[in-house]
């Protein structure tokens, strides 16, 4: 069965490097368009099911394609972005004077590594990766040969894109991760298999991937 795997479109937030994680954040024009945009290029593809996560980024993004099709969304909070806990709401550069020690664990992809709690605790990336792998996985055991279309975010996609290519979940990622871009993979009910990644050409302008490569997009 093929999966399309996308991430939400821009948020003003991506656009100046601060932390999302589940901080319900809206999408911006920007975003808007690119979602419009991802809901026509798939208009001659309708899946069987949409899922998105609870998050608004990532619905606004799903309904684009859901109101093309007349389809219904199941939205499913276990498809959320990683819980950075008080990373959430600080730019980038904050977080690294304000946090250097933890930062520099993020930016290392120290699988173990939770940084301190804020308004939630944050999840370490291996409970994080697990959480997202498993979420799809049972998406797709829920729908056998159909086609599903699913709505995350840019942390989730990381997960897969490692989970199909067996790429390390500690390695630097090498691979973009592009807001509203097409990301196709199989499932065969055991494993998941890369079939297209990052495909953004139907986006005038790229979306972006907004975050060093060695660590997930937010």
């Amino acid at each position: 069965m093929e999966i399309l795997l996308v991430r939400h479109g821009e948020t003003d937030w991506n656009r100046v490097r601060r932390m999302q994680g589940h901080i319900d954040i809206p999408l911006n024009k920007e975003g808007e368009r690119q979602a419009k945009a991802l809901g026509a290029a798939l208009a001659s593809e309708k899946p069987d099911v949409i899922y998105t996560s609870d998050l608004q980024r990532a619905r606004a993004t799903a309904q684009a394609v859901a109101d093309i099709h007349r389809m219904p969304l199941i939205i499913d909070a276990q498809l959320r972005e990683r819980c950075y806990g008080i990373f959430e709401g600080l730019l980038y550069e904050e977080i690294s004077t304000q946090f250097p020690n933890e930062f520099a664990l993020w930016q290392a992809r120290d699988v173990h590594a939770r940084f301190p709690s804020g308004d939630r605790d944050a999840e370490t990336l291996h409970e994080f990766h697990h959480r997202s792998v498993n979420a799809v996985t049972t998406i797709a055991n829920q729908h056998p040969a159909q086609r599903l279309l699913i709505l995350t975010h840019g942390g989730v996609l990381d997960c897969l894109y490692r989970e199909a290519t067996g790429m390390p979940v500690d390695a630097k990622r090498d691979f973009g991760i592009i807001n509203a871009a097409i990301n196709r993979l199989q499932w065969d009910g055991k494993k998941f298999t890369l079939l297209q990644w990052a495909d953004a050409t139907h986006l005038e302008n790229d979306g972006l991937d907004e975050i060093d490569r060695t660590h997930p997009a937010a």
